[in-house]
């Protein structure tokens, strides 16, 4: 059994890391830690794992080594104690946004400060393992993914690495989850409730893993990004308007995908003609790893539009995640993560 402990285990990403990794045949969660909660019981915190543990949150401080340390910690916390971290287990998954980028300048355009570990910056590997899964294989330390950037790089990627795409705009619809736990004036219920905010039309700090991981120039990347809150707390919704060099026809962007993701596990591509689903909905997803995607061309205009959904706290964070993991140790890649998602909810 891989012994494995969460830290700051108390946030939605940390609840749903230990949801799925109780559950997980090759794992045994040794410790989840919260400062805040020290010494309760983590289903006084997360009431869904009731029944299914007995942990108790514990400081950091009294953290004990263990084979794999997820680290859910605020963007900025990892990255001064990385060396400390490194030294209590021998695999690390943090899935904070400190080590997702490669370009240390391009961590202090997009977050406003100089990177405290540069150093340690090469050794990470990019989470997704749609696009990794070769580095991940035997990997020691490896980064999460931003929830709108996954959802817009799995969107996009086959496109892009055939050099289809002239330009793209691109609007990700997000649910209040994605804000975290900790409770802002904006996520106050009477404000979040029932919105439809547009709170990052530019700049963005995705944008930069998808200039990384999608090969465009950080200058004039030709990919234009905006983030929506609506009022939904699970869910995020990529709609990539790609302006293409040539045109497309639906049944050409159909092969194009099914040659890229028909093997992947949790890639599902949505084709249907008639009925409420003809297009990926974050709704159905509530709970499971996969990422839906579907398409509409609009060969006379050279344009493809390209539309892509997941749940944020699974494929957007911990269920990626615990794949991720799955393909580290060698264990099955769909290990813990089978739940299909629920309809209706």
């Amino acid at each position: 059994m891989l012994r494995a402990s969460v830290v700051g285990a108390s946030g939605y990403t940390g609840g749903e890391l230990l949801r799925l990794l109780l559950a997980h045949p090759e794992v045994e969660v040794v410790q989840a830690t919260s400062e805040t909660h020290a010494g309760r019981y983590v289903h006084s915190v997360h009431p869904n794992l009731r029944g299914y543990t007995d942990l108790r949150f514990v400081r950091l401080a009294d953290l004990v080594p263990v084979d794999l340390l997820f680290l859910c910690l605020p963007h900025g916390e990892v990255a001064p104690r990385i060396a400390e971290f490194a030294g209590m287990a021998e695999g690390i998954i943090d899935l904070s946004a400190d080590f997702r980028l490669r370009d240390p300048s391009l961590y202090a355009r997009f977050y406003g400060r100089t990177h405290p570990s540069p150093e340690w910056l090469p050794r990470f590997v990019y989470g997704l393992p749609e696009l990794h899964r070769w580095e991940l294989r035997g990997a020691r330390h490896v980064s999460g993914v931003g929830c709108n950037a996954a959802v817009t790089i799995l969107a996009l990627w086959p496109l892009y690495r055939r050099g289809l795409v002239r330009e793209c705009v691109v609007e990700v619809k997000v649910g209040s989850s994605e804000g975290g736990s900790k409770p802002t004036p904006a996520s106050h219920h009477p404000e979040r409730a029932g919105v439809v905010r547009s709170y990052a039309p530019v700049g963005h700090r995705h944008l930069a893993e998808l200039i990384q991981e999608l090969g465009l120039s950080p200058d004039s990347p030709g990919l234009y990004f905006s983030v929506t809150a609506v009022g939904i707390v699970r869910g995020a919704l990529a709609t990539c308007q790609c302006l293409l060099h040539e045109p497309l026809t639906e049944r050409e962007a159909w092969d194009i995908y099914r040659d890229d993701y028909g093997e992947e596990p949790f890639v599902r591509l949505v084709r249907s003609k008639r009925g409420i689903h003809r297009f990926p909905e974050p709704k159905v997803l509530a709970g499971s790893n996969h990422c839906d995607i579907g398409f509409a061309a609009a060969p006379e205009e050279r344009r493809l539009v390209v539309v892509a959904a997941i749940d944020n706290l699974m494929k957007g964070a911990a269920g990626n995640a615990v794949q991720a993991m799955n393909v580290m140790y060698g264990f099955p890649e769909r290990a813990g993560l089978g739940f299909p998602g629920l309809h209706p909810i």
